[in-house]
C-alpha cells in the first residue's frame, strides 16, 4: 500500500469515527469505497449498534459509565459546597508524616510509608547513585538483557531475611501476587483465601482459572471446615493470607493457620505488603514476629513500596520455585521489564537503614500503641485493629466517613475514607496509617478534631449529600 493510500484510509476511518461520535459529516477523501472485508466496514456490535455508528471509544463501557456517574456527581458536589476533592489531590512534597497538599502543610495519615524511609537522605541518594551508574531503566526483560548486579544484591538480602534459598524482585506489587498465583495454580487446583484477601490475589485466581473459596477472616476453624469438605476434590491447594490486613489492621493468626493447612496437604502463600517493616522486633515481618523458620511458608510475598520507601514487589522461597518464577512465569520476570535501577537502589538502602536504626520500628510501635489507646479514650470504634500502625475509625455508613475525611482535610489532616464496595456495606471507616515520625501532639490533635467533626455530623444526620442523591435519582 502506498503512503497516499495509507493516509487516505486513515482519513476515512477518522471521518467515520467522527460521524458516529459527534454526528459531523464525514470528510471528503480520495479513497475508494471500502468493501465488506476492509477495515472500514461498519458492523453491528454486541449492543446492537447500527452500521456507521462507532462504539470503539469505550465511552459506553459499564465501568466507564459508573466512574463518570459516581465521581462526576461527587466532584460537582464538593465544588458546590466549596470543598477540595480529595481524590488524586496532588502532593507537593514527600509523602511522610507531614506533607504538602492544597497549598498547605497537612499532617498525613494517608501514607503507607510507616518508617519514613522515602524521606531519608541515604535512601534518596542511593536512588540517585543507581541512576548515575545504570540509567533510569533496565530497558529489557532480565533474562534477555536486563540483569544488573544490584538486583541480585537485593534478592540475596531478602532471602537472608526470610531464611529462604532464593528471592526475586519485581516491578509491581499487584502484579507479583496476580502472576504468582496465576503461575502456581491451574484449573484442577484450589485457592483457599482469607475473606479479606487483597484484590491482586483475586485477579491471580481468575488468571489461573482455579477454584477460589474464602474462609472467614482470620479464622483457622473456618479454614479447616472448608478444607475438610473440599481438599480431596483438587490436585493442589494453596492457602493465601496476609500478614497484616490493610483495611482492619489486624495481624494474621499464622501459626494456627499453618497447622491447619499442613494437616490437609496445602501450600501456603502470605502477602507481607503491610507487615514487613511494621511487625517483629526489627521490622522483619510475621516470620520474625512468630519466630518461624523460612520453610514454614512456601511463598513469601511483599512489596517495596510501603515501609521500604521504594516501589515494586518480591517473592521468596526455595530455589527451584524462584527459578520457576524467573524462567517461566509471565508477569514476574518473563515478558515484563525489570524494575528501575533507582527503585532497587532505594530499597537496598532502605533495608540498610532498617538494620542500622531499629529505633524507627520501636518508635512506630510506640506511636501505634499510643494512637490505639487515645482513640479508645475518645470513644472511637477501631474494629479489630491490634498491635499495628493501621487503625480504622468505624463510622458504619458511607456518608459520615466521606464528609469527615473532607472536613479533616479542611483542618489540615489527611485521612482516607474507605466506603462500600471496598468494604462491606455498613462498615465504612476512616483509615489512619501511623508513621514513626508522627508526634503525640499531632495524633492527639487529629483525634480531637475528628471527635469534633463526627459529633457535628451527628447533629445533621440525614441532611448530607442532598445533591448527590438528587443526581442519582435523575440518572
Amino acid at each position: 500500500m502506498t503512503d497516499n493510500n495509507s493516509r487516505n484510509l486513515a482519513r476515512t476511518l477518522l471521518a467515520r469515527h467522527t460521524t458516529g461520535e459527534t454526528g459531523a459529516a464525514p470528510a471528503t477523501t480520495n479513497a475508494a469505497p471500502a468493501d465488506n472485508g476492509s477495515a472500514t466496514a461498519a458492523v453491528a456490535n454486541g449492543n446492537g449498534a447500527r452500521r456507521g455508528v462507532a462504539h470503539t471509544s469505550f465511552r459506553d463501557h459499564p465501568g466507564v459509565l459508573e466512574a463518570g456517574q459516581r465521581f462526576g456527581r461527587f466532584d460537582a458536589w464538593v465544588q458546590q459546597v466549596g470543598l477540595v476533592n480529595p481524590y488524586y489531590l496532588p502532593h507537593e512534597g514527600v509523602s511522610g508524616a507531614v506533607t504538602r497538599m492544597a497549598d498547605r502543610d497537612v499532617v498525613n495519615f494517608s501514607s503507607f510509608g510507616y518508617l519514613d524511609l522515602a524521606a531519608d537522605p541515604r535512601v534518596r541518594q542511593a536512588a540517585k547513585d543507581a541512576i548515575d551508574q545504570y540509567g533510569t531503566s533496565a530497558a529489557a526483560v532480565r533474562i534477555v538483557a536486563g540483569e544488573l548486579p544490584i538486583y541480585r544484591e537485593l534478592e540475596a538480602e531478602i532471602a537472608r531475611i526470610y531464611d529462604t534459598e532464593a528471592a526475586l524482585v519485581t516491578a509491581s506489587g499487584y502484579l507479583t501476587n496476580a502472576a504468582a498465583v496465576g503461575f502456581l495454580l491451574g484449573k484442577r487446583d484450589l485457592a483457599v483465601c482469607d475473606a479479606l484477601i487483597h484484590h491482586s490475589v483475586v485477579s491471580g485466581t481468575e488468571w489461573s482459572r482455579c477454584k477460589r473459596v474464602s474462609f472467614r477472616h482470620n479464622d483457622p476453624e473456618s479454614l479447616e471446615t472448608i478444607l475438610k469438605m473440599s481438599r480431596r476434590s483438587f490436585d493442589r491447594a494453596m492457602v493465601i493470607i496476609e500478614g497484616l490486613y490493610s483495611m482492619d489492621g489486624d495481624v494474621v493468626r499464622l501459626p494456627e493457620i499453618i497447622e491447619v493447612a499442613r494437616r490437609y496437604d496445602c501450600s501456603i502463600m502470605i502477602d507481607e505488603a503491610h507487615s514487613f517493616g511494621t511487625l517483629g522486633a526489627t521490622g522483619h515481618g510475621v516470620r520474625e514476629l512468630f519466630d518461624l523458620p523460612g520453610d514454614a511458608v512456601d511463598v513469601w510475598m511483599g512489596t517495596l513500596s510501603k515501609a521500604l520507601g521504594s516501589v515494586g514487589g518480591y517473592l521468596a522461597g526455595n530455589r527451584e520455585l524462584v527459578d520457576g518464577f524467573k524462567y517461566v512465569a509471565g508477569g514476574l520476570s518473563m515478558y515484563t521489564a525489570a524494575p528501575a535501577p533507582s527503585a532497587i537502589g532505594s530499597a537496598l538502602a532502605g533495608l540498610e537503614v532498617l538494620r542500622d536504626e531499629p529505633q524507627r520500628v520501636t518508635q512506630l510501635r510506640h506511636n501505634s500503641e499510643y494512637f490505639h489507646r487515645r482513640a479508645k479514650e475518645y470513644g472511637f470504634d477501631i474494629g479489630t485493629s491490634e498491635d499495628s500502625p493501621i487503625i480504622p475509625v468505624m463510622t458504619g455508613a458511607d456518608e459520615p466517613a466521606v464528609l469527615a475525611a473532607l472536613a479533616m482535610l479542611q483542618r489540615d489532616f489527611s485521612v482516607n475514607a474507605i466506603t462500600h464496595p471496598v468494604v462491606p456495606a455498613g462498615e465504612a471507616r476512616l483509615r489512619f496509617f501511623i508513621n514513626c515520625r508522627h508526634t503525640e501532639q499531632q495524633m492527639d490533635q487529629a483525634l480531637a478534631t475528628l471527635r469534633e467533626v463526627l459529633d457535628g455530623l451527628a447533629d445533621t444526620a440525614g441532611k448530607q449529600f442532598t445533591l448527590a442523591h438528587e443526581e442519582e435519582q435523575r440518572s
